[in-house]
């Protein structure tokens, strides 16, 4: 039996992924729309105090595409806090023209291919803001779900730890190349939604995300032992952005 590489968890993550039902939403009166939008941005406030304590972190955006309109997506200390964040969100009046169209549940995680033993994961700044991501700043987001092949001759799960982590340092390497232009979230999966892994990337020029995954396609990590799910791509929103969004001043 191979060794299981050991990891470190952060905080939990849900995408929210929601599409509009915009033919009920044009037949909201005005004052309706404006409450229902004021409704949501009093929520995100909240959500912002929530980050100001440190104690997790939200942001709201467009989705592009038939696959969602709008992406909530929250990192809490526990699975709770997200539950509850959920159904505050259900109980809105504008989440009465939305439908869930997708989401992702999983739990940020760092690994021993890449991490140090040598160091306390507890007192360490870097490994904490690693396992405790303040959404950043970036006006572009992407989102997929991915798994480790388990095939005849092409099982991850059979290859030796030295192997994996050779492969994992090898595929980090790409990544760095890209340190300043993205900023990389991996969150685990396994035991908790359908893939083993969701990769969330922030980046002000979409192209980014497009050279970043080409190119580690073409490392042996990706190229022989990976597989991909759906892709969503979108837009950061701020107050000012889901008003003109939604039309309400």
């Amino acid at each position: 039996m191979s060794e299981a590489v050991h990891t470190l968890e952060g905080w939990f993550v849900h995408h929210d992924f929601r599409t509009i039902d915009w033919s009920s939403w044009k037949l909201l009166s005005p004052e309706d729309r404006q409450a229902a939008v004021d409704e949501v941005l009093s929520l995100a406030a909240s959500w912002k105090e929530t980050e100001n304590q440190k104690q997790g972190s939200s942001g709201m955006f467009t989705i592009l595409g038939h696959k969602a309109d709008l992406l909530f997506l929250h990192f809490r200390p526990t699975l709770e806090e997200l539950i509850e964040l959920e159904a505050t969100f259900n109980k809105t009046k504008f989440a009465d023209v939305t439908l869930p169209s997708y989401s992702y549940v999983s739990v940020v995680e760092l690994s021993n291919y890449v991490a140090s033993d040598n160091v306390d994961p507890e007192t360490d700044p870097y490994i904490q803001s690693r396992l405790k991501p303040i959404i950043p700043d970036n006006k572009n987001i992407c989102f997929y779900p991915m798994n480790k092949r388990r095939e005849a001759g092409q099982n991850w799960y059979t290859l030796s730890m030295e192997e994996r982590r050779e492969m994992m340092r090898s595929h980090g390497l790409i990544g760095r190349k890209y340190a300043g232009k993205v900023t990389q979230v991996i969150s685990g999966s396994v035991g908790l939604d359908d893939w083993e892994w969701g990769v969330t990337l922030f980046a002000d020029d979409p192209v980014t995300f497009k050279k970043l995954i080409y190119e580690m396609r073409f490392d042996e990590v990706s190229a022989k032992y990976s597989e991909f799910g759906t892709f969503l791509v979108g837009n950061k929103l701020s107050e000012e952005a889901f008003r003109a969004y939604l039309d309400v001043e």
